[in-house]
């Protein structure tokens, strides 16, 4: 069992993707802006993680394909 399962029916739409990487690397920044390093590395992994398992290395490329569409 992955951490971060790509191919999860909840990831089949590129928003969802995006904002599941996009939303834990702006909490870091503001973490960081805020003074607690600890929590800005740790959000800023998590995010740089799911980057990386859901936009750069995603099976079947690009957008999926059935983005907005079910079945």
């Amino acid at each position: 069992m992955a951490f971060l399962d790509p191919d999860h029916p909840m990831f089949r739409r590129a928003w969802v993707r995006w904002a599941t990487a996009i939303v834990p690397l702006a909490w870091a920044v503001l973490e960081f802006a805020q003074g607690g390093p600890f929590w800005g590395i740790l959000f800023g992994a998590a995010g740089i993680y799911a980057f990386y398992v859901l936009i750069l290395n995603r099976k079947g490329g690009g957008t999926g394909g059935t983005d907005g569409k079910e079945g």
